[in-house]
C-alpha cells in the first residue's frame, strides 16, 4: 500500500489536485477549469455545490491513476481568497460564491459610516473597497439575506468543510476578510457591528497546516477517505513557500490571473504604517508560515493579459507561443509609446481593460506590449511604497501560469532586482501538499518543510 498526501488549489482559472508523497516527491497532477459563470458588469460567480463538484472529479481521476491499494493520509486546500460561502445553521449555502474580483459590495462598503472607513485600513490592513470579504457580506444582506446565525467560510475552508471537516477560520484567509484585527489576528468588533452579527460568523480560528478533521465525504473515493484535513491557506502565500520565497530579503511575484508582490515580515507593521501601505492598495496581513506576516500587493494584471489574447482570438497555446514570440521581436517596452498605444485597468479596484489606441500601423504583438509595460507600472508604484517601510528585497521570484511567457519575463526582469523563474508548474497544489504533509507530522513545519522542498520534483507524472 502507498502513502500519499494531496493538496488541492481552488484557482481562480483552474482547480487543480496533486498527488505527492509525504517526503515531496510529485506523483500526479489533475486539473479543471474553475466552475465559473461570468456576468455583465465584471461579475463572476459559482454555486457552492459546483466547487465541490470539481473536485469530486478531479478525486476520481486521481483514483482512476493511482496504484491499487494507495491511501491518502492528508490532503490540504489552498485556493482564493475574498470568495466564500455563507452558511445558514444547517450548512445550506445562501448564496453563490462571488469571485474575488466580482464589484459587488462596492456602494455599501462606501456607505458604511466615516469613522468606520477611516479605521479600517490601519485596523485590517486592507483597503476600502469591494475585494475585502465584508463589502461582499454587506451586499448580501442588503439584497434580503440575514447574517445573523451564519458562518462565512472562504472557498478553501469551505472544501475542507465540505469534505468533512468543522467550520475553521484560517489565518492567512480570514486577514483578508475586512474582520480581523492585525494587533492581534482576533474578530474587530466594530467590523461586527456593521455587519449586525457576532464572532460567530467566522469559524474557531487555525493556523495553516493545522489538522482540523477527518475526510469523510461519501463522494469521494475510499482512498481518500479517512484522511486527515487541513487548510493550507491564500494561494500566493502557499505558492511562496512551495518555491522557497520565505525570506525577508526576497520578493515573490505571482503571475496567474491576479498578480500579487509577496514581501514576508517577522511581525506585523505598525497602524500607522499599515494605514499608509493600505491607502496605497498594499496589505499587510497573516502569513501562512506561523507567526509571520506579509506585504502583499494585488494587481488584476493577468486578467487584463487574458482579455487582451482574447479579443486577439487567442485562446491556446500555440496562440500564447505565436505572440510571445512576436512581442519578444520588438523591443521590451515595444515600438509604440503610451501616447500611440495604451493599455489600463490592472489596479485591484479596477479591472475593466481599457485600451486607446492613436496610432496607425499598430500590431497583436504591441498590444501586448502595451498590456505588460502597463502591469510594469502598477507594480512600479506598490514597490516605491513598500521600499518606504522596509528594506527593499535583493532578489526575486517569479512564478504563475504568465511567467512561461519569454515576454513577460523580460518585463518584469526589467523592473524586479535578480529575477529568477521557478521551474515548478503547480506551485500553490505543492505547497498546499507540503502543508498536509505537516498536518500529520510530528516535526517542525521548517523541518517538513525543508524535507519535503528538497525533494526531487522531477518524479514523473502517471499517464
Amino acid at each position: 500500500m502507498s502513502d500519499y498526501v494531496v493538496g488541492i488549489d481552488m484557482g481562480s482559472t483552474s482547480t487543480k489536485l496533486l498527488v505527492a508523497t509525504p517526503e515531496g516527491h510529485q506523483v500526479l497532477v489533475v486539473s479543471r477549469r474553475s466552475p465559473w459563470t461570468n456576468l455583465d458588469h465584471g461579475r463572476a460567480e459559482m454555486t457552492a455545490a459546483q466547487a465541490i463538484s470539481v473536485v469530486h472529479e478531479l478525486a476520481a481521476e486521481a483514483d482512476a491513476r493511482l496504484d491499487e491499494g494507495y491511501r491518502i493520509v492528508a490532503l490540504g486546500v489552498s485556493g482564493m481568497a475574498e470568495a466564500g460561502v455563507l452558511l445558514d445553521a444547517e450548512g445550506t449555502a445562501l448564496a453563490p460564491i462571488m469571485a474575488w474580483f466580482d464589484p459587488r459590495g462596492a456602494a455599501q462598503i462606501m456607505a458604511t459610516p466615516d469613522a468606520f472607513r477611516a479605521e479600517f485600513p490601519g485596523r485590517t490592513g486592507l483597503p476600502v473597497g469591494p475585494l475585502a470579504s465584508i463589502a461582499k457580506l454587506l451586499h448580501l444582506r442588503d439584497s434580503g439575506i440575514a447574517l445573523v446565525g451564519t458562518t462565512f467560510l472562504n472557498v478553501p475552508e469551505y472544501v475542507v468543510h465540505a469534505l468533512g471537516g468543522p467550520r475553521v477560520a484560517e489565518y492567512s484567509l480570514v486577514s483578508r476578510t475586512g474582520l480581523i484585527d492585525q494587533d492581534d489576528s482576533t474578530p474587530w468588533q466594530a467590523a461586527l457591528d456593521v455587519l449586525g452579527v457576532d464572532a460567530s460568523i467566522l469559524g474557531e480560528l487555525v493556523s495553516a497546516g493545522e489538522a482540523v478533521g477527518t475526510l469523510s465525504d461519501p463522494g469521494m473515493p475510499a482512498g481518500f477517505r479517512g484522511a486527515a484535513l487541513t487548510i493550507a491557506g491564500h494561494d500566493h502565500l502557499v505558492s511562496a513557500v512551495a518555491v522557497g520565497a520565505t525570506h525577508t530579503g526576497q520578493l515573490y511575484d505571482s503571475m496567474g490571473t491576479a498578480e500579487a508582490l509577496v514581501r514576508v515580515l517577522d511581525d506585523t507593521l505598525p497602524f500607522a504604517a499599515r494605514e499608509r501601505l493600505a491607502h496605497a492598495g498594499i496589505n499587510c496581513v497573516r502569513h501562512v508560515i506561523p507567526g509571520k506576516y506579509v506585504l502583499l500587493a494585488g494587481t488584476k494584471s493577468g486578467l487584463l493579459m487574458r482579455r487582451v489574447l482574447q479579443l486577439l482570438g487567442i485562446t491556446d497555446a500555440v496562440g500564447r507561443a505565436r505572440i510571445d514570440d512576436e512581442t519578444m521581436a520588438l523591443p521590451a517596452l515595444g515600438t509604440v509609446s503610451d501616447a500611440g498605444l495604451a493599455v489600463s485597468g490592472a489596479r485591484n479596484d479596477d479591472g475593466v481593460l481599457k485600451i486607446v489606441a492613436q496610432s496607425d500601423g499598430l500590431s497583436p504583438a504591441e498590444l501586448f506590449a502595451a498590456a505588460l509595460r502597463h502591469g510594469n507600472d502598477m507594480l512600479a508604484e506598490y514597490t516605491v511604497v513598500m521600499d518606504r517601510e522596509v528594506e527593499p528585497p535583493t532578489s526575486t521570484v517569479l512564478t504563475g501560469g504568465w511567467s512561461s511567457m519569454a515576454s513577460v519575463v523580460r518585463s518584469r526582469s526589467a523592473l524586479l532586482p535578480e529575477v529568477t523563474v521557478s521551474t515548478h508548474d503547480e506551485g500553490t497544489a505543492y505547497g498546499a501538499a507540503l502543508f498536509a504533509a505537516f498536518a500529520v507530522s510530528a516535526a517542525s513545519f521548517e523541518d517538513v518543510a525543508e524535507t519535503f522542498l528538497t525533494s526531487s520534483l522531477l518524479t514523473p507524472e502517471r499517464s
